[in-house]
């Protein structure tokens, strides 16, 4: 974890930043269920001061990624098999029906961001960049769910994803099938495009159904 500094970048507050990457080091695998982190440890890795690390993992703790451990730092939490399959489930449940609602009703701006975003996340796959790949992949999912006109639904949505844990992307990046996974966005598009709703829906269900099986290192039904 070290050199993190270097990826700080000022568009942002440092707190933010650390957060963001810690998050997506947790979300993705690469910081495992507990183990320990250390605010002047941290703070050296991204090369800034103890305040914003500090901070950023307070905030990371309210989130329920981390557990405060009196005088000795910050445990990563872990997210129970049964609490991985209620977000599934959730999720599925918010998410795969609007594709028939948006299908064949896409504009031509929303189809190009829309795929420049899928090729990122196959690009963020291929090179095992875990921070842009989560990064990437929200952003696309938000995108999508946007075209309802619910704004309650993307806020949902992105709170429901800021819980779930995807511990084993680390693993799959050392294997072709987070690519493959990956090129089902690019796939989805095409069906919202053609105005396939119902075939959409289907491959948006298979599709989440990878947070509680492959991505999470599991095998898969």
């Amino acid at each position: 974890m070290s050199g993190f500094g270097a990826l700080l970048s000022p568009a942002e507050s440092l707190r933010e930043q650390v957060e963001g990457q810690l998050a997506s080091r947790i979300v993705s695998g690469e910081i495992p269920p507990g183990q320990v982190l250390t605010v002047p440890t941290l703070a050296g890795d991204f090369g800034v001061s103890a305040t914003p690390v500090r901070e950023a993992m307070l905030n990371l703790a309210r989130r329920g990624f981390l557990r405060p451990i009196r005088n000795r730092g910050f445990e990563v939490t872990e997210v129970s098999p049964d609490e991985l399959r209620e977000l599934t489930e959730v999720r599925m449940l918010l998410e795969a029906p609007p594709m028939r609602q948006v299908a064949g009703m896409l504009d031509d701006a929303t189809v190009a961001s829309l795929r420049e975003t899928a090729d990122r996340i196959v690009n963020a796959a291929k090179t095992g960049e875990f921070d842009e790949y989560l990064a990437a992949d929200t952003e696309f999912h938000l995108r999508i769910l946007q075209c309802t006109g619910n704004r309650k639904l993307v806020e949902t949505v992105r709170e429901l994803r800021q819980q779930t844990r995807l511990v084993g992307l680390v693993r799959l990046a050392e294997t072709d099938a987070l690519i493959s996974t990956s090129l089902e966005h690019a796939e989805l598009v095409d069906l919202l495009v053609a105005g396939r709703g119902e075939e959409a829906e289907a491959l948006m269900r298979r599709h989440i159904h990878h947070v509680g099986g492959v991505w999470s290192g599991h095998e898969e039904e």
